[in-house]
């Protein structure tokens, strides 16, 4: 059907729901060109350090061979150099490309921590959906991405073996560490030739990763209606409930009626209610107001209640517009209220002069 494709942008709220699920655009081809340079920078810094290292270990235990007999009684000290010498190697390495990695996935991800992709998804056991995601346009994409890479790699090893080989060759007459350190020079050579061109693959996978991330969240007409009733509200439901507010706050405002002091009405269109006690308020209270049918009730049920009711055109219309239920009038009505109040008063008994 029509109104189920998916044509909109996604919501807000959308977004945040998705995010909440761990589905966020993310390159796995930016991070790994992070943690490839990373580690191999680290390497090259920290060569001369592993070379001493592993250069001291195989001293210590190759001058141990003669005593072989005697070598079991070696072999905590063994395990314990072992241990040492594999981690002053390994852990700086292993530790960057770790922070690398975190960094790289964090930076794209606003670095968001959800369990919900550790939870098992048995529907990925679907070999029908399986079936389907190699047939996506992302495994496409990533197919061709792959081939890229294969070739360009392949194509700089072939430069650089073809360039290199009567120098690596002459290798062989250097001692160790010169030879090592020209090995690593060119592999060093060749990592940065090869992130040079992964970068430009890094940065346009990202910008696919982000197209299709904001393809696949994409929302049709009924998902937003669906959404706007679940945040906002069924509409019916809502104007229902508005109706009840007023029909309560109209109740409450018609019992309220019998307390004043005098109505004013314009004289079937517009009627105020109004109450001025002395002990209690600044200036006269505006307790009803109504327009048409509601202001001939509250003018019927100030009669039946002994309240006085005063015809007054301008009054009437201009408290009416100006004041809401329950606040003071403004103060340019003050004048001919209070007249009229007193008025009200001598009538009542209320003043004595």
């Amino acid at each position: 059907m029509a109104g189920d494709s998916k044509t909109e942008k996604a919501t807000p709220k959308k977004r945040r729901d998705e995010r909440k699920k761990g589905h966020v655009a993310v390159s796995k081809d930016v991070v790994m060109i992070a943690t490839l340079l990373g580690s191999f920078l680290m390497l090259k810094a920290l060569f001369p350090l592993m070379y001493r290292t592993l250069r001291d270990y195989m001293i210590k235990y190759v001058s141990l061979a003669p005593m072989a007999d005697t070598l079991s009684d070696h072999t905590t000290g063994v395990f314990w150099d072992t241990v040492i010498a594999v981690s002053k190697a390994a852990i700086p390495i292993i530790l960057v490309s770790a922070t690398l990695g975190i960094i790289g996935t964090g930076v794209q991800t606003g670095f968001l921590f959800t369990q919900s992709n550790m939870a098992p998804k048995f529907e990925r056991l679907n070999p029908i959906k399986g079936i389907k995601n190699i047939l996506s346009l992302k495994s496409l994409v990533e197919l061709i991405k792959n081939l890229i890479k294969i070739t360009i790699l392949s194509v700089i090893l072939y430069q650089i073996i073809k360039s290199d080989l009567r120098a690596v060759a002459r290798t062989i007459d250097m001692n160790l560490m010169d030879s090592a350190v020209y090995v690593l020079d060119a592999i060093m050579d060749m990592v940065i030739k090869v992130s040079i061109v992964f970068m430009a693959i890094a940065g346009f996978d990202y910008f696919y990763q982000w197209w299709d991330y904001e393809r696949q969240i994409k929302m049709s007409k009924q998902e937003m209606k669906e959404e706007y009733k679940q945040t906002e509200g069924n509409p019916e439901i809502k104007g229902r409930i508005r109706n009840l507010q007023r029909e309560r706050a109209r109740s409450r405002m018609m019992q309220s009626v019998p307390t004043a002091d005098v109505i004013i009405r314009n004289p079937t269109h517009y009627a105020v209610a109004l109450r001025y006690d002395i002990e209690k308020d600044n200036a006269p209270v505006l307790l009803a107001k109504g327009q048409d049918e509601l202001a001939l009730r509250i003018v019927a049920i100030g009669e039946e209640n002994g309240i006085y009711v005063l015809e007054n055109k301008p009054l009437a219309r201009g408290i009416f517009a100006s004041t809401k239920v329950g606040e003071q009038i403004p103060p340019e009505y003050y004048g001919m209220v209070a007249e009229i109040l007193v008025y009200v008063y001598r009538m009542n008994n209320k003043i004595i002069e």
